[in-house]
């Protein structure tokens, strides 16, 4: 079983930044992607960004040019750097993971609040 633990969320003010943090219980390097996804009140969960293998990624529009995946191998762990936060990107944001065989894990979440 695979273990995802998130962490760094917050409240932040408008404009601010945030860095989120997964730290995986295994290798990343098993794993074929690994990203965020976000759940906004009253919405339905979202791709916010993803690490694909051979160091791809890609980003939700909302977010292209503000936010950036990283994964730090040799930590196991995978980044969301997020920076020039808006109140729309209030959200509880979840680690994913996902193998080979497509069987794909979640981290429990972390809670980012932007407000003035």
């Amino acid at each position: 079983q695979v273990q995802l633990v998130e962490s760094g969320g917050g409240l932040v003010q408008p404009g601010g930044s945030l860095r989120l943090s997964c730290a995986a219980s295994r290798s990343i390097f098993s794993f074929n992607v690994m990203g965020w996804y976000r759940q906004a009140p009253g919405k339905e969960r979202e791709l916010v960004a993803r690490s694909i293998i051979y160091d791809l990624t890609n980003y939700a529009d909302s977010v292209k040019g503000r936010f950036t995946i990283s994964r730090d191998n040799a930590k196991n762990t995978v980044y969301l750097q997020m920076n020039s936060l808006k109140p729309e990107d209030t959200a509880v944001y979840y680690c994913n993971a996902r193998l080979g065989d497509h069987r794909e894990f979640w981290g429990q979440g972390t809670l980012v609040t932007v407000s003035s």
